[in-house]
């Protein structure tokens, strides 16, 4: 048993390796894949005490079973199988094993069900709660017109960086998963209240290259943008599930109700599939096919 549990501790340090240096995932997604990597080792070495290369499609499958039984969602189980079939397709390339015991391992089934949606009117009136007069008011008003505007995931709008603002050429530049750059438009609206925000910043923090900071000098955590978000949103009396990704999805929904094709839209947010953006619409069918097919014809030409 000490045997076979030193040869998952080897494989969970190489494996760690490779998605962080070779794969290039950020350090969130990192530590989200290690701890699904450990769950599915505990469950392993108790139930049939194998190496990973020893690991047979029936095993997965009594694993996943097990996550059912443990109440874990489609979603949660969906994650874990993906994470289980990343780890044997990087023993498959090193040459560990010979064939991948994920190929017949069925998937959940998903459902799509999609974060609530803002109107303009709705941010707008979020805004409105927050007094800009003075530095907390301003920096939240800020905070929820980048995110809007430019459709930022919260964790690329916390490690934004000063140097990455480009207001003469009307752009931002974004540093996303897997720490790939993208630049996106910034509206005058969310320019111009970042440079009232840098008024209240400058004096005190003038050296720290994050935008927004905390009242301590530090760069906001998740939290508490989080925080911010929800705390305009029941100001402004909106009884909706709101988080900072709701921003993104209307931004992403409004960019395509407006008129913008879906290949747009997915540069814009950051997406390496067309369909991870579809799932940010609430359009019907036809105009939804209609951007697609405008999508593939831009890309023949």
């Amino acid at each position: 048993m000490a045997d076979i549990a030193k040869k998952w501790e080897k494989i969970r340090g190489e494996y760690r390796r490779y998605i962080r240096n070779e794969k290039h995932l950020a350090e969130n997604s990192v530590a989200a894949y290690m701890r699904d990597f450990v769950d599915f080792e505990h469950f392993i070495l108790r139930s049939f005490e194998v190496a990973p290369e020893g690991v047979e499609q029936y095993m997965i499958e009594r694993y996943m079973a097990w996550q059912y039984e443990q109440g874990r969602s489609s979603a949660s189980q969906a994650r874990r199988l993906s994470g289980i079939k990343s780890l044997y397709g990087y023993l498959l390339f090193q040459d560990k094993i010979q064939q991948m015991p994920t190929d017949f391992v069925a998937s959940p089934k998903l459902g799509r069900a999609l974060p609530d949606l803002l109107t303009i009117d709705e941010v707008d009136r979020m805004l409105a709660t927050l007094d800009i007069r003075v530095a907390k008011g301003c920096r939240d008003s800020a905070i929820i017109e980048v995110l809007y505007s430019c459709g930022l995931r919260v964790s690329e709008l916390t490690s934004l960086r000063i140097d990455n603002l480009f207001f003469g050429e009307g752009v931002i530049r974004i540093i996303g998963k897997g720490d790939k750059q993208r630049i996106v438009p910034v509206s005058s609206a969310a320019r111009d209240k970042i440079q009232l925000y840098m008024e209240f910043r400058r004096p005190k923090y003038s050296s720290e290259p994050i935008l927004f900071l905390n009242n301590r000098g530090e760069p906001l955590t998740r939290v508490m943008v989080f925080n911010i978000i929800k705390r305009a949103a029941r100001e402004a009396g909106i009884d909706k599930s709101i988080s900072p990704h709701t921003l993104r999805h209307s931004y992403a929904t409004h960019l395509l109700e407006g008129g913008a094709n879906i290949r747009q839209v997915q540069v814009l947010l950051g997406h390496e599939s067309i369909s991870t953006t579809e799932v940010y619409t609430h359009l019907d069918r036809a105009h939804l096919r209609r951007v697609v097919e405008d999508a593939f014809i831009n890309l023949e030409q």
